[in-house]
């Protein structure tokens, strides 16, 4: 992948919110949306989600998850040309972290709340590898490591 396909991954990861997280429920795929933040390096994503969800109850049962992350549609013509990157990984729930805390508040001041209820945890997601569409036709399947070298773009 050249500096500018990188750049472009990493401004739209960086940019974007919502993820769809995909995981296994019952042995069929499931996907929900949710929202995301992405580490500095690349290395991770995390969600903070309740346990009364059904996606938290299937990574508690199955840790393969994958998070799809798209460029928010702006009405063009063809939305095929839009950006879209899915991450496929291990979900790892995490103990209490003030400092990502602070980060995910940061992003999405709204969902203070969450943290006052007792159900919602972070988990992690470490990304095992992703494919990037770049728009039709511009696709990059990318290991975990490329992931992380595309963060330097």
């Amino acid at each position: 992948m050249d500096a500018e396909t990188s750049r472009l991954l990493a401004g739209m990861l960086r940019s974007q919110r919502i993820a769809h997280l995909a995981t296994l429920r019952e042995r069929a795929p499931m996907a929900s949306m949710t929202l995301y933040l992405v580490a500095e390096a690349f290395d991770a994503f995390y969600v903070h989600v309740s346990r009364l969800a059904w996606h938290t109850q299937d990574m508690e049962r199955e840790a393969r998850v994958a998070l799809s992350i798209a460029e928010t549609d702006d009405g063009r013509e063809d939305p095929f040309t839009l950006m879209r990157v899915t991450v496929r990984g291990e979900a790892t729930r995490l103990a209490e972290d003030a400092a990502l805390k602070a980060r995910w508040l940061a992003r999405f001041p709204a969902q203070a709340i969450n943290f006052e209820l007792p159900d919602f945890a972070f988990w992690r997601i470490a990304p095992r590898d992703a494919r990037f569409v770049a728009g039709f036709g511009r696709i990059h399947n990318l290991s975990a490591q490329q992931l992380v070298q595309a963060a330097r773009a």
